[in-house]
């Protein structure tokens, strides 16, 4: 239902032996043969979401893969000589038909045959042999009636389609999304954090069949929201990250088993934090929330210094492989910031 995207490029003409031509196909031509064609081409916005994400994966999915959690589907499972009408097969039923009237009625039918071939042979002799030709049509007429009542369709004859539920894994991950949205951060901050989560959705949910998102905004306090209050309420205040962290150890413990779900998270804040609570933070997700998760990943967007909160989530870093922070100045750094997160691992790094 979404309009295919339109690229446009240009390439630059080759220099002619001629030396005339237009620029770009409009206009006047030049001196010196040279210019640029434009050209336009489009694609789907899969095939643009394709290029998007090229080489890219979850981190640590394939140490995933035995708590994967089994929902049962139905199959079709060939047939069954029991079930409802609504499953009936009408060809596999015929097909038995006529095997069955086929099996029942072939010594009958071959019998006929005889029959019917000597009366043939008699009635062309002379004299006439009455008496014999009333007995072979006797017979014949026996045996017509005895193939007829052969029932065209019998009970034994029908077959049901056969459905089956059978497990088939399905992975579900659930995505949380922290945002600092503390008076320290701008709105120009705040947008290249909601850019970057909007490439982090797009991602998982090509990835997954089920994805769940938990936007999570925190100031001094920490609140669930939805997705339109998360992006669009104007809301702020100061400053306590760990806030947010222990509400989202709350709703894992509440609502996502680790045995059951992939969990992930990005955090997104301007590092600025009160200085007493990064080492707090420090401690929930060494203690609670990185045991737990499949990836975490901090993205701290700013300008000025690190401070705090980012040596602490250093000392993380350097102690968990599940942990990973990146550093975002301007717009351009988000998409090579978010690829460098998620790259596809080698296979020494994910086993």
């Amino acid at each position: 239902g979404h309009p295919p995207v339109r690229q446009k490029a240009r390439s630059e003409r080759p220099q002619g032996g001629g030396g005339g031509g237009a620029g770009s196909g409009q206009g006047q031509a030049s001196q010196d043969g040279e210019g640029q064609d434009e050209f336009v081409f489009q694609i789907s916005k899969d095939e643009y979401l394709d290029l998007l994400f090229e080489d890219l994966a979850l981190p640590n999915l394939k140490k995933n893969q035995h708590r994967q959690l089994n929902e049962y589907k139905t199959h079709r499972a060939g047939f069954t000589s029991n079930g409802v009408p609504a499953n009936i097969s009408v060809v596999r039923s015929l097909q038995n038909s006529l095997a069955r009237r086929t099996a029942m009625t072939a010594g009958k039918r071959r019998e006929l045959h005889a029959l019917e071939t000597e009366l043939e042979t008699i009635s062309h002799r002379e004299p006439a042999q009455l008496l014999e030709e009333e007995r072979l049509r006797r017979e014949i007429a026996e045996l017509r009636a005895k193939i007829e009542r052969v029932p065209f369709i019998d009970t034994f004859d029908l077959r049901y389609k056969n459905y089956e539920k059978r497990p088939e894994p399905s992975s579900q991950a659930v995505m949380f999304c922290l945002m600092d949205v503390s008076g320290s951060m701008d709105q120009a901050t705040k947008d290249m954090a909601k850019r970057f989560y909007i490439l982090l959705y797009l991602f998982l949910s090509r990835t997954y069949k089920n994805v769940e998102v938990v936007y999570i905004r925190h100031h001094t306090q920490a609140k669930e929201v939805d997705e339109h209050e998360f992006f669009y309420s104007q809301e702020t205040g100061g400053t306590i990250v760990s806030s947010a962290l222990k509400l989202m150890d709350e709703v894992v413990k509440e609502r996502y088993d680790p045995g059951q779900w992939n969990i992930y998270a990005a955090q997104a804040s301007d590092g600025d934090n009160w200085a007493d609570d990064s080492p707090l933070c420090h401690e929930i997700l060494a203690k609670k929330l990185l045991p737990v998760v499949r990836y975490y990943s901090y993205i701290e967007i700013t300008r000025r210094a690190h401070q705090t909160l980012w040596r602490e989530y250093e000392h993380l870093q350097a102690t968990f492989d599940n942990f990973a922070m990146q550093h975002i100045r301007d717009q351009e750094d988000i998409y090579p910031v978010f690829r460098e997160l998620f790259q596809k691992q080698s296979a020494n790094q994910s086993a």
